[in-house]
């Protein structure tokens, strides 16, 4: 596997996402960084992002030796990196190599942003950018990380922490998640949600669910959700409450609470707040620039109530999302 196709668009001036890959690295990361930040975007009519794959090793013999990574740059491009993606080996206990470590704090001390997947926590962790912050990391090896860096405040039972400068994802799904977290808060969520459709997976799933732990099936798997799902989004301007969706899927509110946490790793309510949030932000996007109008048509209700639930997810107001992402400010 070669890294040519991806570095011949000459894509100079746009951000530059670097991955690092070592010995061990997990393939399933790998393809979730390649599809969300690499791939060129005709759907949307220009590339959101320059992607390198860099390595310390001409070849890289990839987890449990599934084949051997090649033609990748040498590990000076991390030093380019805008984004920094690390290694996430499942060798946790193994040490990370000095030179890598020595990249992602390079990295970290010029301001570049650095990004964590599954145990890419441990990389971050044993770099000690670490100390002190947020992070995740799968479940499966929660009491592992907290024993060895008891400074970190891991949050294990969620699927990603935005912490800033510094994002983890937790298990391999995750990863998508996260990355189209990214993609949402560089390039706003009308273009977030196109990258998601073409990888056909969920626009969006907030970093605080639950991750999937293991549980026993239940006897009789509860229905989908999709028609209910289907049919709220229709209907995000009116007056939607859970006991409505749980009429609509002929269940008590009580069972819809179960099969969303079940199915979504949600709750109904913050469900339908958050499909609210993302139309309010494409409304934006498209040019709505009355934002009582936005609140109204998104079912938010009023402006005062947009302000808030904005500053809360996005971290900027609606003012500020305008300026960054409305029509005629968005980023080339």
């Amino acid at each position: 596997m070669t890294q040519e196709s991806s570095q011949a668009s000459g894509t100079s001036g746009l951000h530059r996402v670097v991955v690092i890959v070592d010995e061990n690295s997990n393939p399933f990361e790998l393809g979730c960084a390649t599809e969300v930040f690499g791939l060129r975007r005709p759907e949307i009519g220009r590339e959101l992002y320059d992607f390198r794959l860099c390595s310390p090793e001409p070849r890289t013999l990839m987890r449990d030796g599934f084949f051997t990574l090649m033609g990748a740059a040498g590990l000076e491009a991390a030093d380019t990196a805008d984004t920094l993606i690390v290694p996430n080996r499942p060798d946790v206990e193994v040490p990370r190599r000095p030179d890598v470590l020595d990249a992602v704090r390079r990295a970290h001390a010029r301001g570049a942003r650095l990004v964590g997947f599954c145990s890419g926590a441990f990389t971050l962790a044993e770099a000690g950018v670490l100390d002190g912050r947020r992070a995740t990391a799968h479940w499966q090896w929660a009491d592992a990380f907290r024993a060895r860096f008891p400074s970190v405040r891991l949050e294990a039972d969620v699927l990603f922490v935005d912490d800033g400068d510094i994002l983890t994802a937790a298990g391999s799904a995750a990863a998508l998640d996260l990355g189209l977290h990214v993609v949402r808060r560089d390039h706003g969520a009308e273009i977030a949600n196109s990258v998601s459709r073409r990888l056909v997976f969920a626009a969006h799933r907030d970093g605080g669910q639950r991750q999937f732990v293991e549980r026993p099936m239940p006897d009789l798997p509860d229905e989908s959700l999709a028609p209910v799902l289907a049919w709220a989004q229709e209907r995000l301007d009116s007056p939607l409450t859970v006991r409505d969706l749980a009429v609509r899927a002929s269940v008590s509110p009580a069972t819809l609470h179960r099969r969303f946490r079940t199915q979504l790793g949600t709750t109904p309510l913050a469900w339908l707040t958050g499909e609210r949030l993302s139309l309010a932000c494409r409304l934006i996007e498209r040019g709505e620039s009355r934002f009582e109008v936005v609140a109204r048509r998104s079912g938010l209700g009023t402006a005062a109530n947009l302000r808030a639930l904005m500053r809360r997810e996005t971290g900027i107001t609606p003012s500020a999302y305008k300026r960054r992402f409305g029509q005629g400010g968005l980023t080339a």
